[in-house]
C-alpha cells in the first residue's frame, strides 16, 4: 500500500463528508461513551478561541445537552475552560468562542504563574528552558489544569485533535495531545470549517489564521508558516488528492518523525521506530 493510502487509513479520513452526518456522529460518539460510564457526570474542554475548539467544543455542548434531555439526569454538564497566558492577544475571539457554544459552565485558570513557577524550579536546577521548550511547558500546564478540574467533577477532557494535525503531528505530547477523547478526530480542516459553516458559527471564527500561540519569541506564529506546508496543501494529501512531490515529502516526513506521538508510550513489544 503506499504511504499515502497508509496514512489516510490509519486516520480515519475521507475525501468528502456530509457536514449533518459528521455532526451527528460525533455527538451519539460522545453520548454512547457517557452512557456507557455511567460514573461520568462532565465533559471538560479548553478553549482557544480557534477553529478545533470552538468546534470540539459546540459539539460537546450539543452532546451534553441532547444526554440530559433524554436521560432527566440534570447532572450533566460541559465545562468550557479558559487557560490564557496572563492576557491572550485574541481574547475577544475567545468570548465570541464562548457566545457561540454557550457551555454550561466556564472556568478561567490563567497558567502563566504555575508556567513561571515551573520554569524557576528547573533553572534552580540547572536547566534553562528554550523559548520553544517553554512553549510545551504552556501546553502540559493547560491539560494539567483541564485534568485536576476532570477529576474533581467526574469527567473525563475532549480533545481537539483532528487528521491534518495528526498527520505533522502538530501537537505537544502530553499535552494538548494528552485528552480522554477526540470527537474530531477524522476530519481535515476544511471539513472542520464546513461543520462550524453548517452549526452556524461566526465566520472570523474559522476563518482565522491558525496559529498554536506558544512561543514568546515568534507570538501568533501561524501553523502553516511553522509546518512549511498549507492546510489545503495537508487536506488535499488527506483526500487522496495529487499533491507535488516536495509538498508530499514534508508532509510524510512530517508523519515518520512524529509517530511516537500517536501511540501510547514505547514498549519492548513495539518496532515501528525501527523502519
Amino acid at each position: 500500500m503506499a504511504l499515502q493510502q497508509e496514512i489516510i487509513q490509519a486516520l480515519g479520513a475521507s475525501p468528502t463528508i456530509d457536514a449533518q452526518q459528521e455532526i451527528r456522529r460525533s455527538i451519539d460518539f460522545l453520548k454512547d461513551y457517557f452512557k456507557a460510564h455511567p460514573f461520568l457526570k462532565s465533559l471538560v474542554l479548553g478553549i482557544s478561541g480557534g477553529q478545533d475548539s470552538t468546534l470540539t467544543g459546540k459539539l460537546c455542548q450539543m452532546a451534553i445537552t441532547e444526554l440530559r434531555e433524554e436521560t432527566g439526569d440534570s447532572s450533566y454538564q460541559f465545562i468550557a475552560v479558559r487557560l490564557p497566558y496572563g492576557v491572550q492577544f485574541d481574547e475577544q475571539d475567545c468570548q465570541d468562542a464562548l457566545a457561540f457554544i454557550q457551555p454550561d459552565k466556564v472556568l478561567t485558570v490563567n497558567i502563566k504563574e504555575a508556567v513561571l513557577a515551573s520554569e524557576k524550579a528547573l533553572r534552580d536546577a540547572g536547566i534553562e528552558l528554550s523559548d520553544f521548550v517553554r512553549g510545551n511547558e504552556k501546553a502540559r500546564e493547560r491539560m494539567k489544569a483541564q485534568y485536576s478540574i476532570a477529576g474533581m467533577t467526574k469527567g473525563v477532557v475532549a480533545g481537539t485533535d483532528h487528521a491534518a494535525e495528526a498527520i505533522t503531528g502538530f501537537f505537544t505530547k502530553y499535552g494538548d495531545g494528552g485528552s480522554d477523547i477526540n470527537p474530531i478526530f477524522r476530519l481535515n480542516k476544511r471539513q472542520g470549517k464546513q461543520l462550524l459553516k453548517t452549526l452556524g458559527c461566526p465566520e472570523h471564527l474559522y476563518l482565522k489564521v491558525p496559529t498554536a500561540d506558544l512561543e514568546d519569541d515568534r507570538p501568533s506564529l501561524s501553523d502553516e508558516v511553522a509546518l512549511g506546508v498549507t492546510y489545503d496543501q495537508i487536506d488535499d494529501y488527506l483526500e487522496g488528492k495529487s499533491v507535488p512531490p516536495d509538498t508530499a515529502a514534508i508532509i510524510e516526513g512530517w508523519y515518520l518523525k512524529t509517530e511516537h506521538k500517536r501511540r501510547p508510550p514505547i514498549t519492548v513489544f513495539d518496532d515501528f521506530w525501527k523502519k
